[in-house]
């Protein structure tokens, strides 16, 4: 169904040529619509993070910054490259959101699969086996030595490219 006529879409309707919205309640209103998509079927947290970010917008902090800090190991995850072991552990947690379980392939506690495991290979069999359920990693753009992204439903997957993207969130999937 298009948009226009979904009553729910609180995205498509914030945006018409005659919406009467300023500059911040725009991007607020995206940034909310941003936290439906990482928080599927959960209002109550996107609710909570939404408060987080909306008093980080308040104070001048950019949009991206604040809406990674709301969502940081609730509906998404910051890791430094060189870190897998805190990559699976934050995946592992948020895909157990959903009821899902990433099979990692190995025993992703072994020492010595983490000592040669690789953090965007991981990302790779982490989209994969969400993807078997009908969810979608994504990563973005960090500028630092970082993987940073969170999960919607595969269904969302064009929504959260449009509202990513005027969140200014370079997004893409995990998918190598």
């Amino acid at each position: 169904m298009h948009s226009e006529y979904d009553p729910d879409d609180n995205f498509a309707r914030s945006f018409h040529d005659d919406a009467d919205l300023d500059e911040d309640a725009a991007q607020e209103a995206v940034a909310w619509q941003f936290l439906l998509l990482v928080n599927p079927d959960d209002e109550d947290a996107a609710m909570e993070q939404f408060a987080r970010c909306r008093e980080a917008l308040a104070d001048g902090e950019d949009p991206v910054q604040a809406l990674r800090d709301a969502i940081d190991w609730r509906a998404g995850f910051h890791v430094e490259e060189s870190d897998p072991a805190g990559l699976i552990e934050v995946l592992d947690e948020l895909a157990a959101r959903f009821g899902l379980r990433i099979d990692w392939g190995d025993d992703a506690d072994d020492d010595d699969f983490l000592e040669h495991a690789e953090v965007p290979a991981l990302v790779n069999v982490a989209f994969d086996r969400l993807r078997e359920h009908h969810y979608t990693l994504w990563t973005y753009e960090t500028g630092e030595h970082a993987q940073a992204g969170f999960i919607t439903r595969q269904r969302d997957d064009e929504a959260l490219r449009m509202v990513a993207g005027a969140l200014g969130f370079h997004v893409r999937t995990g998918a190598l």
